[in-house]
């Protein structure tokens, strides 16, 4: 899932401080499973705002609100009357939420209060971890399951660095090794001939280095 971070509470402060009366938009999907968009974290962030504004003498009009997607017209058109009533949207959402108010409600603009992050794991309740990098072109089925594009500091696609060192990254010693993890995967599947197979260069157009990426499942289309 998309995993996102709210933004320092100054820095939000920062972003509307021209405003009187603001909508703060969450989002039902992947944010509030990582407990930083969902209705409880509306709540929360705009409790603060109208105590940082009430210790500044500036009353602030907030109108909360959390669609169950901010990222599809239906459910933020539900709420076009509210949106247009307001000199800014602030969005708790991923980055695709922002962009999809901004485009859909032009004439009122909408402000990130997160920074997401990366497409995650829950390693345990509160804590995720970074697995997929969306590079568009996989290679899970050759490395076992366990990619090292998102999970390697220096995305090596043709084995370990010469820092790992025991089985832990030279970038963070708390971590892991992916090749590591990697090999150990592979013997336990009695694939280890994967590792000797030359392989084509990776093809990084399918990567974000190549622009703006677009799928169309023409199945789907209307």
């Amino acid at each position: 899932m998309i995993v996102g971070d709210r933004k320092p509470l100054e820095e939000i402060l920062n972003s509307i401080k021209d405003y009187k009366k603001i909508m703060l938009m969450g989002c039902g999907g992947c944010v509030t499973v990582c407990f930083s968009g969902g209705a409880k974290a509306v709540g929360l962030l705009a409790s603060q705002i109208k105590m940082a504004r009430k210790k500044q003498g500036r009353d602030i009009e907030i109108i909360e609100c959390t669609p169950e997607r901010q990222c599809e017209y239906e459910f933020i058109d539900a709420l076009k009357k509210d949106i247009e009533s307001v000199e800014a949207v602030l969005s708790i959402a991923c980055g695709v939420g922002v962009q999809t108010m901004n485009e859909r409600h032009p004439r009122t603009i909408t402000i990130p209060g997160l920074n997401t992050k990366f497409m995650g794991y829950p390693v345990e309740h509160g804590f995720w971890e970074e697995r997929c990098a969306g590079c568009g072109d996989c290679v899970l089925e050759w490395t076992g399951g366990i990619c090292p594009i998102a999970r390697c500091a220096k995305k090596l696609l043709n084995g370990p660095c010469g820092g790992s060192s025991d089985g832990k990254c030279e970038v963070d010693k708390d971590t892991d090794c992916v090749w590591q993890l990697i090999y150990d995967r592979l013997k336990s599947l009695n694939k280890l001939d994967n590792l000797t197979v030359v392989r084509e260069a990776k093809d990084w157009r399918t990567s974000t280095n190549a622009g703006q990426r677009k799928i169309k499942f023409e199945e789907a289309m209307l």
